[in-house]
C-alpha cells in the first residue's frame, strides 16, 4: 500500500513545513552558485591558459567527481554524528573551492577550485535531513517542495548567470557563490528541533547497495552525465550557432524553464505514487527528442527554444520524483548512506558529463555532444523499458 494516499490527503504541521522551508531555502541558496556558472563557465575558460576541449568538460563537470567520492562517507558520517555537523563542514569546504576559483587565473586553478566545491557537496545530507523531519505520508511531497526549490533556482540563475558574468565578470559568480554559502549556514539557526535518528551502529553500506536502490542510482546517473554535457554545448549553439549574445542567452533559458512548467507540474502531480514507469518512460523520450532536435533542427531561435522546452520538461520531473522515490524506499538507519551513494551517481554522471561534452565538442560542434546524450537516452529508455516488462 502507497504510504501517501491519493485520496485522504495528509498536510504537514508546523514544524515540518518550517523544517522542509529552511532545509530547501539552504539547498536552493548553495545551487544557485553552482547553477549560475551553468550557461558561462565553458566559455570563460575557453579563454584561459592551457585551455584544451577536455580541460573544458573538466571545468564544467569536474566537481562532480569529488562529489561523487565524498557523498557515501558524508552520508554515513552524518548517520553516525548528525547531520548538521556534515552540513557545516561542506559549506565550508565549498566556500574555500569557490574563492579558489575566484582568484585563479588559469584553466588548473579553476579545475582545483571546482574538486574543492565539489568536495563540500552536501546534497545527500540535506535529503537525509528532509527525511528525519518529515513523516512517510507527506515525505513525497516535501521531496517535491525541495525539488521545485531547485528548479526554482535554476530558473533564477539561469537569468542571473549570463547577465552578473556579463558585467562583472564569471569570477564576480565564484565570489558570489562564496557568499551564499555564509548566508547558508546562518539558515541552519533557523531549523526547528528534529527529533534524532536512530544511529546506525556500524558502517556497514550494504543496504543502502540493493538492487532497486541501485537502479535509480543508475538513473540519475544517466540524467545528469547528459545534463551536464548538454550544458558543455549548449552555450556555444547559443553564442555560434544562433548568434545571441551572451547577455541575450537568459531570454531563452527563462522561457524555457518556464513554458517547461505546463509539462512538468501536471507530471509531479500525477507522481503521487512515486512515479509509474510509464512516467518515468515519459520524462526520458523528451529528454531524448530534445537532444535530437538540438542535433538536426537546431536552425532558429524557434525550434531550439521549442527543444530545450522538451529537455527541461523531463529534466525538471525527474530530478524532483527519483530522490523522492530513494528515500521512501531507503532504510530508515542507512537512509544518509543510500542517499550518499544516490548522490555519488549523480555527481559522477556529472563529472562523466563533463568528459563527455569536452571530448566530443573537439571540433567545436555542439551538434555531436547533443547526438551523443541522444544516444544515452535511448539506452536509457531501452534498459527502463526492459526491466519493466521483466517485472510484468
Amino acid at each position: 500500500m502507497s504510504s501517501e494516499s491519493p485520496v485522504v490527503t495528509v498536510s504537514m504541521d508546523a514544524p515540518e513545513r518550517r523544517a522542509v522551508g529552511v532545509i530547501a531555502l539552504i539547498a536552493v541558496i548553495r545551487m544557485f552558485g553552482l547553477f549560475a556558472l551553468l550557461p558561462v563557465l565553458s566559455p570563460y575558460v575557453t579563454e584561459l591558459d592551457n585551455a584544451t576541449s577536455l580541460l573544458i568538460g573538466l571545468a564544467v563537470g569536474g566537481y562532480g567527481l569529488t562529489q561523487a567520492l565524498f557523498q557515501v562517507p558524508l552520508g554515513a558520517l552524518s548517520d553516525r554524528v548528525g547531520r548538521v555537523p556534515v552540513i557545516l563542514g561542506g559549506l565550508t569546504i565549498f566556500a574555500i573551492g569557490s574563492v579558489v576559483a575566484a582568484l585563479s587565473d588559469s584553466i588548473y586553478g579553476v579545475i582545483a577550485g571546482r574538486l574543492l566545491q565539489g568536495a563540500g557537496e552536501i546534497s545527500a545530507t540535506l535529503t537525509a535531513l528532509i527525511a528525519d523531519a518529515t513523516r512517510a505520508d507527506v515525505r513525497t511531497r516535501s521531496m517535491a517542495v525541495f525539488g521545485i526549490g531547485i528548479g526554482g533556482s535554476f530558473i533564477v540563475a539561469m537569468v542571473a548567470g549570463p547577465l552578473l558574468a556579463a558585467h562583472f565578470g564569471v569570477p564576480a559568480l565564484f565570489w558570489m557563490a562564496a557568499a551564499l554559502t555564509v548566508v547558508a549556514a546562518m539558515l541552519l539557526k533557523m531549523l526547528p528541533d528534529i527529533p534524532r535518528t536512530r544511529r546506525s551502529a556500524n558502517w556497514n553500506l550494504l543496504p543502502a547497495l540493493r538492487a532497486d536502490l541501485l537502479k535509480i542510482d543508475f538513473y540519475v546517473f544517466l540524467l545528469h552525465t547528459i545534463m551536464t554535457a548538454t550544458f558543455v554545448a549548449l552555450p556555444f549553439l547559443l553564442l555560434r550557432g544562433l548568434e545571441l549574445p551572451m547577455t541575450q542567452h537568459w531570454k531563452m533559458y527563462i522561457g524555457a524553464v518556464l513554458l517547461s512548467l505546463l509539462i512538468t507540474i501536471p507530471m509531479i502531480m500525477r507522481d503521487h505514487r512515486r512515479g509509474s514507469g510509464r512516467l518515468i518512460a515519459i520524462a526520458v523520450g523528451l529528454v531524448g527528442l530534445a537532444l535530437l532536435a538540438l542535433t538536426f533542427a537546431a536552425f532558429s531561435i524557434e525550434s531550439v527554444l521549442l527543444a530545450m522546452i522538451l529537455y527541461f520538461a523531463g529534466f525538471n520531473f525527474l530530478e524532483a520524483s527519483l530522490p523522492a522515490r530513494l528515500s521512501l524506499m531507503a532504510d530508515d538507519d542507512v537512509r544518509g548512506a543510500s542517499l550518499g551513494v544516490f548522490s555519488s551517481a549523480q555527481f559522477l554522471g556529472a563529472f562523466t558529463g563533463g568528459l563527455i561534452g569536452g571530448r566530443f565538442l573537439g571540433d567545436g560542434d555542439p551538434g555531436n555532444v547533443f547526438f551523443v546524450c541522444a544516444l544515452l537516452a535511448a539506452i536509457w529508455l531501452a534498459m527502463h523499458g526492459y526491466g519493466s516488462t521483466r517485472k510484468s
